[in-house]
């Protein structure tokens, strides 16, 4: 049986503006990172799509950006494992000092999670919940480091090539058949001002 799962990344905080690395830590969304949540909101209207449950990472900004997706009229349920990236004693500090992609292990050294560990925990988050009886259509929101590390685990099932990288508050949609995540559509605006 098809089940569908929406999986957005939040939208913009003031970290992302002042290029700050955010993971576990957070930040509030700023007037732009409302705009971005209420862009993404239409187009769930504009498309008559229903969720019939609905998860955040337990970071504020993820939460900030459901409950304005769903116009506060959605009840649902924070997950610590669709948290970010556990970037460790990294977490707040300037983008500068990240190195060169990919990541790998780096951060494991410092306190953090090794892509592998991410990528991992993502899974078993997002498919215990697929796996629910009840849960047909679903929205997630997570973050961008987690979502793509989600994108890689399935990408040999992917039917949308990711060309660039997931903007605040992309939208994945997932089919999820018999234990596997296909990418079917990506709606990846990038919405500046």
């Amino acid at each position: 049986m098809k089940k569908v799962l929406y999986l957005m990344r939040h939208g913009q905080t003031l970290f992302n503006l002042q290029h700050k690395i955010q993971g576990w830590c957070d930040s509030p969304l700023t007037d732009l990172g409302i705009k971005q949540a209420q862009v993404a909101s239409e187009y769930f209207k504009t498309n008559h799509i229903i969720f019939d449950h609905a998860y955040s990472s337990t970071s504020e900004r993820a939460c900030d950006t459901l409950e304005i997706v769903t116009d506060y009229q959605m009840p649902y349920t924070r997950v610590k494992g669709l948290k970010e990236w556990n970037f460790g004693v990294f977490e707040g500090k300037d983008e500068c000092l990240n190195p060169k992609l990919p990541y790998g292990d780096f951060f494991q050294q410092f306190g953090g999670e090794s892509e592998i560990e991410l990528r991992e925990r993502m899974v078993k988050t997002l498919t215990e919940i697929m796996n629910k009886d009840d849960h047909e259509i679903v929205l997630a929101v997570s973050h961008g480091a987690a979502c793509a590390q989600f994108y890689r685990a399935w990408e040999e099932y992917t039917k949308i090539i990711k060309k660039e990288r997931f903007y605040n508050c992309c939208i994945l949609k997932f089919e999820y058949i018999n234990g596997v995540f296909t990418l079917v559509e990506l709606y990846n605006h990038n919405i500046t001002e």
